[in-house]
This record gives structure tokens, sequence and C-alpha cells, in this order.
């Protein structure tokens, strides 16, 4: 199975270019033309290595770096057109594996790819998250949410959007962030058609749900999940 590489940039020319480049030499290539849309990817898809633009709208590659960090261990390129030395140096301590600058040689990138992709361990995407002594279980694989013993059905959006609260879990997700990374992009103006879903999610998942112990309010912000992981 070919390797599969995201590609992070706003610029459209240079994902086209990235991409073809990549495909050429037998990778599996997703392309994400935000840093929104690309950490929904990263989320779907487990990529085995990333390559990423620093200067991007509305969230910038340094924010996506962090994001990534806590998702996988895979290598990230920072492939930007900052080219100081202090660039590259937060670049690399922000959590990326290498740094290279706009404009580049196409053989040097592929040579990089390589290289990070014989390094990174061989890694098995979680495929599934336990929580609460067994209380709370999601299968991405197979789309499936157990709860107390028990199978729930949820709809293809209300998965989607439990699924970005669970990989993040612990962490306060604005109600925009949410929306984009669960449904995509084209969806940042649905902002208010999230408070119904979170209240279907509610009605299936928590024993009571006007005072849910899974999904939380962050009062003016937006929401998180609060179960504790198991292993």
């Amino acid at each position: 199975m070919a390797e599969k590489i995201l590609v992070i940039d706003d610029d459209p020319h240079i994902v086209m270019i990235v991409s073809t480049l990549l495909k050429h030499h037998g990778y599996e290539v997703v392309s994400a033309y935000s840093a929104e849309e690309g950490l929904r990817q990263a989320y779907l898809t487990h990529p085995d290595l990333v390559i990423l633009d620093i200067m991007m709208p509305s969230m910038d590659g340094w924010e996506v770096c962090r994001r990534l960090r806590e998702l996988a261990d895979m290598p990230i390129i920072f492939l930007t057109a900052k080219g100081d030395i202090r660039d590259v140096v937060k670049g690399l301590e922000m959590g990326a594996d290498d740094y290279l600058v706009k404009p580049f040689d196409n053989h040097e990138l592929v040579a990089r790819v390589k290289a990070h992709l014989r390094r990174a361990p061989s890694m098995t995407p979680t495929e599934e998250l336990v929580f609460d002594a067994g209380q709370f279980v999601i299968n991405f694989n197979r789309r499936e949410v157990t709860v107390r013993g028990k199978r729930v059905e949820l709809t293809p959006k209300e998965f989607d959007l439990l699924a970005c609260l669970v990989k993040n879990a612990g962490r306060v997700l604005s109600r925009h962030d949410l929306v984009v990374q669960a449904w995509g992009e084209q969806y940042s103006d649905a902002v208010d058609s999230l408070k119904p879903y979170i209240h279907y999610l509610r009605r299936k998942l928590e024993k009571d749900p006007a005072h849910p112990q899974w999904i939380i309010t962050s009062r003016g912000v937006g929401y998180r999940f609060a179960g504790t992981r198991e292993g």
C-alpha cells in the first residue's frame, strides 16, 4: 500500500506541484487548502507524513503543527517562504522534523520525504479509544460508538462531530473550529446548526442530557469531551 502524504497549503499552485511530484514517485496524496481542512484530513485519513505551509489565513502553520503533534507522531515538514533562521529554529522547536524554504528543488523535497518515512516508526493509527473504564468506546474505522455496553446509532454528521470532540478530549474547541474540523470548510458559516447536533448527541449518549458528563459546554467559547481515556 502506498504511503500517504498530506499536503496543507493555501496556494493551489503549490499544492498541485507538490501533489503531482509525490504521486509521480508512488505516494498517495491528500490535499488541503486551509489549516482547518488540513487538520480535518489528518483526523480522518491518518497520513504517514505531512507537508505544511506556515503563512495561511485564519490559522498559521505553527498552530497546525502543534495540533498535529497532539494527534500523532508522524513526520512533519514545513515547506514555506519564511527562510529566516529564527523561523527555522521555531519550526523545529514546535515539533516539525524538517524545514524546506520555497522555492524548493523537487529532488531535494522527494529525498527528504523518503528519508523521514524511512526513519518514522511503523505506526498503526488508533482505531479505537476507550474512556471511563469502558463506559464509552469509539471505533473510528467501523464508525461505531458503544456506551455502557450498548451500541449507539449515530448519523454520519453526528459521528464526525463526536469523533472530532473525542480526538481532542480535554481541550475546548471553539464552535467554528469544531464545525470546520468535523464537517469541512464548506460548513464554516453553519455554526448555528451546531447546537441542535450537540443536543442530539447528548440525548443519545448521556445518562442525563441536562447534566452531561462527556459533552461539556464551555460557555461563550465552545465544547469539550470530558471523558478519562483508558490505556
